[in-house]
């Protein structure tokens, strides 16, 4: 009812023994907690919380200027909705080593299964833009070394991104990448996410790189096509995600909406587009509310009160 019935302790167990399954994890992004809740009604297996979309969620670019307490409150409101894990995007750890050791014992404390750090220099943008800047090596080994000392908690997954594939052209930055990725994971990284792969044939020399999970972004207007999972399970990646899709779906809808009642005075065109007053009652479990709310207040209240 109010929050998910699992603990943050036992989702990240879970996500664990999902990425040793063998088995592709379909990671959709949730946009808001009622979004997370119909991720796991359909069947997925994890939450992916971009870092994009609680940017754009209020009204901003995804160029670092939202801040911890902004990101760890929100993705803590969407992780308690589901009974899935749920990964979140922390961008370059929100300032130094020690900045970085906080924001893991916050997203710790905010119940969220794992996060991603990256490797670009501040401010950073968007992983499928270009003109993208990198930090050192030394620097990005910082970060992750922090973010693994910090954790209390053994199971939360410290995943480190790094975008530099796409600082040099052609099998440069390619190598650049894979030599990245093994040091990182060395620096203690439990998973890496090789941001802005333009192919199949890229995300396998990353796969061969290294020993542990590795995650494919597949999101929309990217830098490759969008794969389907059969075909990123064929070259061994672990995890994909979706992290913008829904929030540009809701988006798409209620500006088409909104032209709708521009036009035409009124709503009823999209009424049929909408999720009914019924399904919405179902997501929000309103009956098991009302139940609660009954059980409460089944007596009466002296008149003298």
């Amino acid at each position: 009812m109010l929050y998910s019935k699992t603990t943050p302790e036992q989702k990240r167990i879970r996500l664990r023994d999902a990425l040793a399954s063998g088995r592709i994890q379909q990671f959709p992004g949730a946009f808001s907690p009622l979004s997370a809740r119909l991720i796991e009604e359909k069947g997925f297996p994890g939450v992916y919380i971009s870092g994009a979309v609680l940017a754009n969620d209020l009204g901003l670019p995804d160029i670092g200027l939202t801040t911890l307490t902004e990101v760890a409150t929100r993705a803590g409101q969407i992780a308690r909705m589901t009974d899935l894990p749920a990964i979140v995007d922390a961008d370059t750890g929100f300032g130094e080593p020690m900045n970085v050791a906080r924001t893991v014992q916050e997203l710790e404390n905010a119940g969220l299964t794992g996060c991603h750090i990256e490797d670009q220099v501040n401010p950073k943008r968007c992983g499928h833009l270009d003109g993208k800047a990198v930090v050192d090596l030394d620097t990005a080994l910082k970060r992750i070394r922090a973010a693994a000392d910090a954790r209390r908690d053994e199971n939360f997954l410290i995943m480190a991104r790094t975008d530099i594939r796409a600082t040099e052209p052609g099998a440069a930055g390619l190598k650049a990448a894979a030599e990245r990725a093994r040091a990182l994971v060395e620096a203690g990284a439990d998973a890496i996410f090789p941001e802005a792969m333009g192919t199949l044939e890229e995300f396998k020399a990353i796969r061969d790189a290294v020993d542990v999970p590795v995650l494919a972004n597949m999101t929309d207007f990217g830098k490759s096509r969008l794969f389907t999972t059969d075909e990123l399970q064929s070259v061994g990646i672990n995890i994909v995600i979706y992290p913008v899709t829904l929030l540009r779906i809701a988006m798409g809808a209620a500006e088409r909406t909104l032209e709708a009642i521009a036009a035409h005075g009124t709503q009823e065109a999209q009424v049929e587009n909408m999720l009914t007053r019924t399904r919405l009652y179902e997501l929000v479990d309103y009956e098991a509310y009302n139940r609660f709310d009954t059980s409460v207040f089944n007596f009466q209240v002296p008149g003298r009160y």
